[in-house]
């Protein structure tokens, strides 16, 4: 057995050499990186603002979120799912998509112009809902309010003078 070992040892040895030197030439062609002469940026991509998720009206919080009750329960496709008077919002349904409805008062400015109230969309989470069945019930109140404010307000009783 030694003499069969001693007889191909040499061999081998050559073989082993060989090998060697053809795996670091592999290993060194596959680790090298061939670089354009000119490599183009990728394109610049600018997406489209997000439309506005809410509007302010000059009307007291509190007749705001009766009048937007008002007209969602007489919109046409909108799901009423529930309401919360104390936060000012409305739960509803509309093309699919489910959302919410918020009214918020805002501070009287400094003018004193009188008292008004945010609109806004959002979604469960509260986060802005810009999706495209919450911006157009957004543009709908939006229409529609002041009429439905007049309404309200016509509907009150007058306040004797003293």
């Amino acid at each position: 057995m030694h003499v069969i070992f001693a007889i191909f040892r040499k061999p081998l040895r050559a073989c082993a050499g060989v090998l060697g030197v053809v795996a670091q030439i592999t290993f060194v062609g596959g680790c090298s990186v061939v670089r354009p002469s000119h490599v183009e940026p990728p394109p610049v991509v600018v997406e489209a603002p997000l439309p506005p998720s809410d509007f302010a009206i000059g009307a007291g919080m509190l007749d705001t979120w009766n009048a937007v009750g008002q007209i969602l329960v007489r919109t046409d496709g909108v799901t009423y799912k529930g309401r919360a008077q104390m936060l000012g919002l409305y739960d509803v349904e509309f093309r699919g998509e489910r959302f919410l409805v918020l009214t918020r008062a805002l501070l009287l400015d400094s003018q004193g112009q009188g008292m008004s109230t945010k609109v806004s969309v959002a979604m469960q989470d509260g986060k802005p809902d810009a999706s495209e069945p919450a911006i157009a019930l957004l543009a709908s109140l939006q229409a529609r309010l002041p009429e439905e404010l007049r309404v309200i307000a016509e509907r009150k009783p007058k306040r004797k003078k003293h």
